[in-house]
């Protein structure tokens, strides 16, 4: 990366975003029936009479309704042989009438009653005395407690074994939608290199992702995090008040929402003219996010993707295992109405690879006290195996296709 790239100023590049909508649909009625469908499947599979879902995304994958967790009690009841049931405040309940395609039964509660009750009286006796209840794993705890005071220590079983085996595999539908969310933040990515000079503050930057974000794909940054020089070695970042200097790598890692899919990819390349070490360890992110990338085949396991990657850092010196200087943390995860979901790129996970799986690839190289290199770009399993969502950068001086 050249300084010729950071010679443009911000309003200059917003102008030169254009709008690119809503081009891909968001998710059928039709498929959440089929979403429906397929848990009460896995419900019955493994003998569980109702799952509990509380305000989270695994309310929006299977039901649609989008609601934002509070201390007041919202849940769905999804039976395995009879309509889903909704417990709601009942002031709530117009607002959730409108986001529901078709009526639903609701149980309604005021304020100062106990909305747990409610889900008491609302179980089967025979689930309640099986202790056929699955709950939400993303349920507080709070929620977790008071349903276990109201159920008299009848048994809580997670979710996450049948909520996770619905989600880990995405759709036709999903895809397309995350595949269009990935290209408007790689053009984000773009255009930010090109507002990049001596002097500005990540804070700067940070600000005109966001409001790219919001012009190019109608919704804001999900998260964005900022590094140059030293900083790049913190996965995470490196905290407020940095500015950029002549020869920093630069590490910009963001993401935006579309239909309630997220995106995310990571950029790293030097402001200037690249030191021989700045390009060294670039070539063996590189080298080890392709092994990734190739080790990826329907039937793996997801531990070996993450073992390809490391061996190729290994190979080179770095590690061993998760040691720094080295990859401290897991090469991906899975992404969807998540930035982070199942299932993970990362020792110990022998879930096989299979057609719909998304996963993130991003084997950072972390040398702490001196910068650090991550290369994300997402990839989707089919039956002849992986497909970029983005094109990988090609080298350090051409990061962007």
């Amino acid at each position: 990366m050249t300084q010729q790239i950071g010679r443009s100023d911000a309003e200059t590049e917003l102008a030169l975003i254009a709008y690119r909508g809503d081009e891909v649909a968001p998710i059928a009625l039709e498929e959440y029936g089929a979403r429906l469908h397929r848990a009460r499947q896995q419900m019955a599979e493994q003998d569980i009479d109702v799952l509990l879902l509380t305000a989270s995304s695994n309310l929006s994958y299977f039901t649609g309704v989008d609601w934002h967790p509070s201390e007041r009690f919202f849940g769905a009841l999804i039976f395995r042989d009879r309509p889903t049931l909704y417990v709601v405040p009942a002031f709530e309940a117009p607002r959730l009438a409108a986001m529901l395609a078709e009526e639903a039964p609701m149980l309604l509660w005021e304020e100062g009653a106990d909305p747990y009750a409610l889900v008491r009286d609302a179980l089967t006796e025979v689930a309640l005395a099986r202790g056929a209840i699955a709950l939400d794993e993303q349920a507080p705890y709070f929620v977790a407690d008071h349903l276990a005071r109201q159920l008299n220590g009848a048994t809580l079983h997670p979710a996450t074994p049948i909520t996770a085996v619905c989600r880990m595999c995405k759709s036709p539908s999903e895809i397309a939608i995350i595949r269009h969310a990935m290209a408007l933040t790689l053009v984000v990515q773009r255009h930010a290199a090109r507002i990049l000079r001596a002097g500005i503050s990540a804070s700067e930057v940070v600000a005109f992702i966001d409001t790219a974000h919001r012009k190019i794909a109608g919704h804001p940054s999900t998260f964005c995090i900022v590094s140059f020089g030293e900083a790049t070695a913190y996965p995470h970042g490196g905290g407020a008040g940095q500015s950029l200097q002549e020869g920093d790598m630069v590490l910009i890692d963001t993401g935006t929402c579309l239909h309630g899919y997220h995106s995310d990819i990571t950029r790293s390349y030097v402001f200037g003219v690249p030191s021989e070490r700045q390009r060294t360890i670039w070539a063996i992110e590189k080298e080890a996010q392709a092994a990734a990338f190739a080790a990826a085949r329907p039937g793996v396991p997801c531990e070996a993707v993450d073992q390809a990657a490391r061996q190729v850092l290994e190979a080179h010196g770095l590690g061993p295992g998760y040691a720094v200087p080295g990859l401290p943390h897991r090469t991906g995860h899975g992404l969807g109405l998540d930035i982070h979901e199942h299932p993970y790129l990362v020792e110990g996970n022998r879930t096989p690879l299979a057609p719909g799986m998304c996963f993130s690839n991003e084997p950072m190289i972390c040398i702490y006290g001196e910068f650090g290199v991550r290369l994300e770009d997402h990839f989707y399993m089919t039956a002849e195996g992986p497909c970029w969502f983005t094109e990988p950068a090609k080298a350090l001086d051409a990061p962007f296709p």
